[in-house]
């Protein structure tokens, strides 16, 4: 079955300090995200990726993206999103697929 298209913003759940990531500048994947009422806990990432905008000659990273499987067999790609306005979702769910 191919990937569903959600994007739609989901909430981080448990613990996600990680220094090695914070380090690089990049947001630490949290253990556990809620979407619809519906936990989506991370079982393996697959791959991770960030996309860039150009601003004035500047580029800047916009978007991490994380691949992993759930630890109930489906795939999922998130965002956290660099430049979210204050008081608005940073992570989103961009699809989901069965397994």
């Amino acid at each position: 079955m191919p990937p569903h298209f959600v994007s739609e913003p989901i909430v981080p759940k448990g613990d996600a300090f990680d220094p090695v990531t914070i380090a690089r500048g990049e947001p630490a994947l949290p253990p556990e995200f809620t979407w619809r009422d519906e936990p989506l806990a991370i079982g393996k990432v697959r791959r991770t990726w960030r996309t860039t905008k150009v601003d004035r000659g500047d580029t800047y990273v916009k978007r991490h993206y994380f691949e992993f499987e759930t630890t109930d067999g489906r795939i999922a790609v998130v965002y956290f999103d660099r430049q979210a306005r204050p008081h608005e979702p940073r992570w989103h769910l961009y699809t989901i697929e069965s397994p």
